[in-house]
C-alpha cells in the first residue's frame, strides 16, 4: 500500500489545505445548451421536453428494474406534486436524501458524502435554478465525465406511482426535488436508470468531483488508518465505505449486507477507561441503523460527559451512527477516499501542483500488449509516456525527492456503463536515460528486459480506476500503461500530479497533453518549521502558547489592521474546543489545532469581505451580512445579543470576538441537530437541561424559573426571567440560537422547551427586552 503514504503523517507536518477545485468550461452533452434551451421555452411560453431522455420506459431501461416498478407509472413534474416546489436550499439539513427502487447506494453514498462541501456541491448543482424565476421545466447539473466537464440537460418530469410518489431518490422534505432531478441527470449520462443499479462510491465520488480515488481494503489495513482517516478530514476528502456480501439482506447487527454507507465524520472521544477512536457513518436509505457498540441505543455514552454525550449522539433512527474504529474494520470490506487535490500527498512546502491528462486507447493488434510478466514479448507495445519529474519549489525536501500521483481510468465503449465489466487493467513506471528521451521513440523490448519495474507491486484490478504514488527523484521516468491481458481493447485516461513535471507520449505529439496548475486558495498557510517550532516540544499547547503562535504568524492579505489576540480571548477558544473533553485539560492538540487554523483562515476571509469600511471591526449591518456569508442562519434577534455579548460598548465587534462568536454558534447548532427529534424544538428534562454545563442559570433560580413556567402568563415569565442579572442573561444566551416558551403539550409535565429561532419567529424578543429591562 505504497499509494498510501500521501495520507500519512511523516516526521514533518503537512499544513492544512484549503483548495478548490481546478474546473473547466463544460462541454455540452448531445449538444444540448441549457441557456439556449430555456430562453427557447421561456420566449415560447413552453414547457421543455427532453425528447433525448423522454418520459418513457425506454429511459428507465430494459433490465431487472421494469420488474420493480409500480403497475401504473406516471411522469410528473414538481408543481404537480406539490403546491410550493423547491429545486434546492441551503437551510435544508445535508442529509436528507431517500434511496429510491433503483439499487444505487453507491450513488446515493457518494452524493450525500458531497453535500458536506457547499461549493463543490454548487458546481456540480449550477445555482439560479429554481421552480418560480425564469421556470420552463428545464434544469442543468455538470459532472466530470472520464477527463472533461460535461453540462447535462434535463426536464422535470419525474416517475411517480398512482399515489404521487417518487419512485426512484427522493426527499425527506416532500417538496425538495434537487437530488431526483440530479439522479435523473446522472441516469441521462450513463444512460437509462437501470445503467444506476450497479456501481462503486468512488467511481461517483470522482464523477463529482474530478478528484482522485483511493481504495483501502480494511482487512488489510494499515496500522495507522486512523491517521489517514484524520487527514483525509482535514483535507476536505470525500469518504465512503461498503459492507461485505452476505445472505441476509439485513443482518442482526442492524447493517446492510454489501450495501454501500457515507463516513460523514470521525472523532476521537475520551471515555472512563481511556480514549475511544469513533466513526460516524449514514445509510442511504434513510433508516436501519447499526446496532452494537456506540450505536444509538449503546451504553457506552454513558462513559462520556454529558456535554460530549449531547453533541455527538443522535437517538432516532434517521439512518446515522457511530462505530468504533475496531467495528469499522471488522465489519466493513472497502474504505474509499476521493481526493478534490493532492494536496497532503507530499510534506514540501508550496501551493502550487501541476497537474497533467492524457487520452489514449489499447487497440488489438497494435497497442494492447499486456502485463509485463508473462507478455515480455509484447508489453512493450503498450502506449508509452515519458514523465519529466522536476524539483518543486525550492524546498528541501524536493532537492531529494518529490511525491508523484498517478492515476489510471478506463473508459467503456458503450454510453451504458454497466453493459461491459471492467477490464483488469494497471501500470507499470520504468527510470529512463536522458539518451532514450531525447530520442522520443517508443522504447523496445531490450529496455524493459534490462531495467526493472519501480512498482514491483504493479497492481492490476478489475475497476475503473487505479491510483498508485511514488517519491521519485528529479529525473526522466517512463509510464507503460496496460490491460493485464493482451489484445482487449479500451480508452484510456492517465493523470499525474505532482510540484512540477513534464508529461508527453513516446513517440506521439505531445501537443495533446492537457496540463494545468492546481493552486491553493489560502496562502495564509503555517510552513514545516513552524508546526516543528510549537508542536514537537509540545503535543499540546496551552492559551498562553496559543497567544504566541496568533499572533506571531503571518496572516497575509490583511487590508488594514493587524491581528491581536488577547490572552482571554484564546483562553475562550480553547474553552470552547475542550468543551466537549471529558477530562478537559484547558489545551489543545496538533489535530485540534489544524481544524482551528482552517476556521480561523475562512472567519478572516468572511470578517474582511464584510468590514466594509475597513475599521477592523463589524458594526451589527456587517456581522448580519458576515453570519449569512457563512451559511448559518440566525435571526437578527440573536445577532443583536452576541453585539451585546461580545462587542466593545458601541456594539462593535473585532475578529477575535468574531471567532469566538463563530465557535459557539457552531457548537450549538451541532448540538441542536443531534438532540432534536423533530427539526424545531428540543424538549428537555429538567435534569437533562442542568447538563449543559457551566455559564447557564443557577440552578435553583432556573428550576424555579422552568417549572413554574407552564403556569405563568406570559408577562409574568417575561419579569421573572428579567429579574435575573444581565450577565447571567446574556451568560444563558450565548449558549447557542435557541428560545425558551411554554411547554408543548406532548412534552413532560416538567419538560422545557427550546425551539430552533429563525428570521419568522419574534424568538427573543422577551429576552431583549429583558436584558433593556436589567439595565
Amino acid at each position: 500500500m505504497a499509494w498510501l503514504s500521501f495520507l500519512r503523517r511523516g516526521k514533518s507536518k503537512p499544513r492544512v489545505p484549503s483548495c478548490r477545485v481546478a474546473f473547466q468550461k463544460p462541454n455540452k452533452l448531445l449538444h444540448q445548451n441549457y441557456e439556449t434551451l430555456l430562453e427557447t421555452c421561456l420566449k415560447n411560453k413552453c414547457l421543455f421536453k427532453d425528447e433525448n431522455f423522454p418520459a418513457d420506459v425506454c429511459s428507465i431501461g430494459m433490465g431487472s428494474l421494469m420488474q420493480k416498478l409500480p403497475p401504473k407509472l406516471q411522469w410528473k413534474r414538481p408543481h404537480e406534486l406539490h403546491k410550493t416546489p423547491i429545486f434546492y436550499t441551503a437551510n435544508a439539513r445535508r442529509l436528507d436524501l431517500c434511496q429510491g427502487l433503483v439499487e444505487n447506494c453507491w450513488f446515493l453514498a457518494a452524493l450525500e458524502a458531497l453535500t458536506f462541501h457547499q461549493d463543490i456541491l454548487a458546481m456540480v448543482m449550477p445555482q439560479n435554478q429554481s421552480f418560480d424565476r425564469k421556470y420552463a421545466g428545464i434544469f442543468h447539473f455538470r459532472f466530470w465525465h472520464f477527463g472533461e466537464w460535461v453540462d447535462v440537460v434535463v426536464d422535470d418530469r419525474l416517475p411517480v406511482n398512482e399515489a404521487g410518489q417518487l419512485v426512484f431518490l427522493s426527499s425527506v422534505c416532500k417538496n425538495l426535488f434537487w437530488g431526483a432531478l440530479l439522479e435523473k441527470a446522472y441516469a441521462k449520462l450513463y444512460g437509462s436508470y437501470e445503467d444506476l443499479q450497479i456501481g462503486q462510491v468512488s467511481e461517483a465520488l470522482v464523477d463529482f468531483t474530478g478528484g482522485v480515488n483511493m481504495t483501502i481494503k480494511l482487512a488489510e489495513a494499515p496500522p495507522d488508518l486512523w491517521d489517514i482517516l484524520t487527514r483525509a478530514t482535514y483535507s476536505r476528502s470525500l469518504m465512503g465505505c461498503q459492507t461485505h456480501l452476505g445472505t441476509a439482506r439485513v443482518l442482526e447487527n442492524g447493517l446492510v449486507a454489501g450495501h454501500a454507507y457515507t463516513i460523514t465524520g470521525i472523532r476521537k472521544v475520551t471515555c472512563k477507561y481511556g480514549p475511544e477512536n469513533l466513526v460516524r457513518l449514514r445509510n442511504p436509505w434513510g433508516k436501519t441503523e447499526w446496532k452494537g457498540g456506540w450505536s444509538d441505543s449503546s451504553g457506552n455514552w454513558e462513559q462520556l460527559s454529558p456535554k460530549e454525550k449531547i453533541l455527538l449522539r443522535r437517538n432516532q433512527d434517521d439512518g446515522e451512527f457511530w462505530m468504533s474504529l475496531q467495528d469499522f474494520k471488522t465489519h466493513f470490506v472497502d474504505l474509499m477516499i476521493c481526493k478534490l487535490t493532492p494536496d497532503l500527498m507530499s510534506q514540501e512546502d508550496g501551493k502550487k501542483w501541476m497537474y497533467s491528462l492524457q487520452i489514449g486507447r489499447w487497440v488489438k493488434g497494435s497497442t494492447a500488449g499486456g502485463r509485463m510478466r508473462p507478455y515480455k514479448d509484447t508489453f512493450w507495445m503498450n502506449p508509452q509516456y515519458w514523465l519529466e519529474v522536476l524539483q518543486g519549489d525550492g524546498s528541501k525536501r524536493s532537492l531529494r525527492s518529490c511525491r508523484v500521483l498517478v492515476s489510471l481510468i478506463q473508459k467503456p465503449s458503450s454510453k451504458h456503463r454497466n453493459r461491459a465489466p471492467h477490464l483488469s487493467i494497471g501500470f507499470s513506471i520504468f527510470k529512463m536515460g536522458p539518451e532514450y528521451h531525447k530520442s522520443n521513440k517508443k522504447l523496445a523490448p531490450a529496455f524493459f528486459a534490462r531495467n526493472p519495474s519501480l512498482n514491483q507491486r504493479r497492481l492490476f484490478l478489475n475497476e475503473r480506476e487505479v491510483t498508485q504514488d511514488f517519491r521519485l527523484q528529479p529525473g526522466v521516468y517512463v509510464i507503460v500503461p496496460s490491460t493485464a491481458e493482451p489484445q482487449q481493447e479500451s480508452e484510456f485516461i492517465l493523470r499525474v500530479f505532482s510540484r512540477k513535471h513534464v508529461l508527453g507520449e513516446m513517440g506521439g505529439n505531445s501537443s495533446f497533453i492537457l496540463s494545468k496548475e492546481i493552486i491553493d486558495k489560502h496562502e495564509g498557510k503555517i510552513c514545516e518549521d513552524f508546526f516543528n517550532k510549537h508542536f514537537e516540544q509540545h503535543p499540546e499547547i496551552n492559551a498562553v502558547q496559543l497567544q504566541r503562535i496568533l499572533n506571531n504568524v503571518v496572516w497575509t492579505h490583511l487590508q488594514s489592521f493587524r491581528l491581536r489576540f488577547s490572552l482571554d480571548a484564546c483562553q475562550d477558544i480553547i474553552d470552547l474546543n475542550s468543551s466537549t473533553k471529558l477530562n478537559a485539560t484547558g489545551t489543545l492538540s496538533i489535530q485540534e489545532f489544524r481544524i482551528l487554523w482552517k476556521r480561523l483562515l475562512f472567519y478572516l476571509e468572511v470578517f474582511q469581505k464584510k468590514d466594509v469600511d475597513r475599521s477592523g471591526n463589524l458594526d451589527l449591518v456587517e456581522l448580519h451580512a458576515a453570519v449569512q456569508e457563512t451559511g448559518i442562519s440566525l435571526s437578527n434577534e440573536v445577532c443583536n445579543l452576541m453585539a451585546i455579548r461580545y462587542g466593545n460598548p458601541d456594539l462593535k465587534i473585532s475578529f477575535e470576538s468574531f471567532v469566538s462568536f463563530m465557535l459557539r454558534v457552531e457548537i450549538m447548532g451541532e448540538a441542536f441537530r443531534n438532540l432534536t427529534k423533530d427539526g424545531k424544538g428540543i424538549y428537555l428534562q429538567e435534569s437533562e437541561l442542568m447538563r449543559f454545563g457551566p455559564g447557564l442559570l443557577s440552578s435553583e433560580r432556573f428550576r424555579h424559573l422552568s417549572l413554574d413556567s407552564k403556569h405563568m402568563h406570559k408577562s409574568v415569565f417575561k419579569k421573572r426571567l428579567s429579574e435575573q442579572s444581565k450577565a447571567e442573561s446574556v451568560t444563558f444566551l450565548q449558549y447557542g440560537p435557541a428560545r425558551l416558551f411554554s411547554p408543548s403539550p406532548w412534552a413532560g409535565p416538567d419538560a422545557v422547551s427550546f425551539a430552533h429561532t429563525n428570521e419568522d419567529s419574534p424568538a427573543l424578543g422577551p429576552y431583549l427586552d429583558a436584558l433593556d429591562n436589567g439595565r
